[in-house]
């Protein structure tokens, strides 16, 4: 690996060595298990848990090779997307994380997958009235029908307009993630989110 890659994603670690470190695709997610780990009434950085962006699913073998057992040997879990779930599963098998598990034993290891995204789980928790309701409070709702009015869109359901409207300006991801999350209510929480914030609390306290 490049030397100046290594130490960027060294980087992820500091300040200090952390107790365990949250793999992730994006910032959507970083926003969103922010806000539930705060919901729930925890501090992440004073559990020593850090969430770090990989900038998408195939940089995670680089994260695994410095952070995982032949690197820094941080306990590590993870969130991705159901379509990325077969990458994940592969670069952990290779980093010896997760040997011969499949994908539906991924959170066996501290990985979990989100049935389509998580703006799709995201959705499903709030239902669409309720997304619905955080975009008009934005004073978006007009540019959401909008959207829904292209040829592309109009013959879709809800949810899929709902969820590719969320990722269609820069930002828009990161800052609905955050504020659908703080819309949920917290015992309807999407289940990965759950899972992996409370995977890394027990590595943590473990470390």
């Amino acid at each position: 690996m490049d030397p100046g890659l290594r130490r960027l994603l060294a980087a992820a670690a500091e300040p200090g060595r952390p107790a365990a470190v949250v793999l992730v695709e994006g910032a959507s997610d970083r926003a969103a298990l922010t806000v539930l780990a705060r919901r729930q009434g925890h501090d992440l950085a004073a559990d020593g848990i850090r969430v770090a962006e990989m900038g998408g699913a195939t940089n995670l073998g680089h994260f695994l090779e410095v952070l995982g057992p032949a690197g820094l040997g941080v306990p590590l879990a993870g969130l991705c997307d159901a379509a990325e779930a077969p990458v994940f599963r592969r670069a952990l098998d290779r980093a010896g994380l997760a040997p011969g598990l499949t994908v539906a034993g991924l959170p066996r290891a501290g990985f979990f997958v989100c049935r389509a995204d998580l703006e799709d789980e995201l959705i499903r928790a709030l239902g669409p009235a309720g997304v619905q309701d955080v975009i008009a409070a934005q004073g978006e709702l007009r540019s959401l029908r909008r959207f829904q009015e292209q040829p592309a869109q109009r013959d879709r359901e809800l949810t899929a307009q709902l969820r590719r409207f969320l990722g269609t300006r820069s930002g828009r991801k990161e800052l609905y993630a955050r504020l659908l999350a703080e819309a949920v209510e917290l015992a309807l929480m999407p289940a990965p989110l759950v899972g992996v914030l409370g995977y890394a609390r027990r590595a943590a306290a473990a470390a």
